[in-house]
C-alpha cells in the first residue's frame, strides 16, 4: 500500500511539474496539512466527551442491561450457541457497545466472543457458522448513535451533524438485516 501512496504523489508532482502548477500543489498541500491539525485538535475535545459517556455507560449498567435485552433473539440468530453463554454474552456486548457508537469497548468483547466460540470448535482450522455470522454482523455495523462519525462532523466543523443519525440508523439496519440473511443461506451450502 506504501508503495501506492508514494507512486500517487509521485505522478501528482510530475504532472505538476509538467502543467506548471507546483506552486498550487504545494499551497494546497500545506491547506490540507493544516486542515488535518485543526480536525485531529478539534477531536480531543469530543472524543474525550464521548469517552465519558462511554464511561457513564459502563459503570450505569447501561450496556449491561441493552445486551440482557438482546441475548434471547441473539439465541435465534445463533443456535450453535445456546450452551455457550460466555460466548452469546460476549456478543451480546459487543452489538450493544456497536449499536451505541463505542466500538472501542466493543473490540475486546468481540475478541473474547471469537475466543470462546473456537474453544468449542471441532475443526480448529475452519469458523464455524457461528463465527462466521458472529463477523458478518461486526463488518456491517449497525450502530443507533455513530458518535466516531459525529464526533469528526463536529470537529470538521458541520452544523448539524445529528442530521445524520437517522439516514445511519435506517443504513446499518438494512446492512445487519442484509449481513443475518446472507448468512444464513451461505450456512445451507457451506458446511
Amino acid at each position: 500500500m506504501n508503495y501506492i501512496f508514494v507512486f500517487l504523489i509521485l505522478i501528482s508532482f510530475i504532472c505538476a511539474i509538467i502543467n506548471g502548477k507546483m506552486d498550487i500543489v504545494i499551497d494546497e498541500m500545506l491547506k490540507s496539512s493544516q486542515k488535518a491539525v485543526e480536525i485531529a485538535l478539534g477531536l480531543i475535545g469530543i472524543m474525550g466527551f464521548w469517552i465519558g459517556i462511554v464511561n457513564i455507560a459502563k459503570k450505569s449498567g447501561l450496556i449491561e442491561i441493552f445486551s440482557k435485552a438482546i441475548k434471547k433473539p441473539l439465541l435465534l440468530i445463533f443456535p450453535d450457541l445456546k450452551n455457550n453463554n460466555e460466548a452469546i454474552s460476549d456478543i451480546a456486548l459487543n452489538i450493544s457497545a456497536n449499536a451505541l457508537g463505542l466500538t472501542n469497548a466493543a473490540t475486546p468483547f468481540g475478541i473474547k466472543a471469537m475466543e470462546d466460540m473456537q474453544k468449542e470448535n471441532p475443526n480448529k482450522n475452519n469458523a464455524t457458522n457461528s463465527m462466521c455470522t458472529f463477523l458478518a454482523i461486526n463488518t456491517a455495523g449497525f450502530q443507533i448513535v455513530p458518535a466516531v462519525v459525529l464526533a469528526i462532523l463536529t470537529a470538521a466543523g458541520m452544523n448539524n451533524p445529528t442530521q445524520i443519525i437517522i439516514p445511519t440508523l435506517i443504513v446499518t439496519s438494512i446492512a445487519f438485516i442484509s449481513a443475518i440473511f446472507f448468512v444464513k443461506i451461505l450456512e445451507r451450502h457451506f458446511k
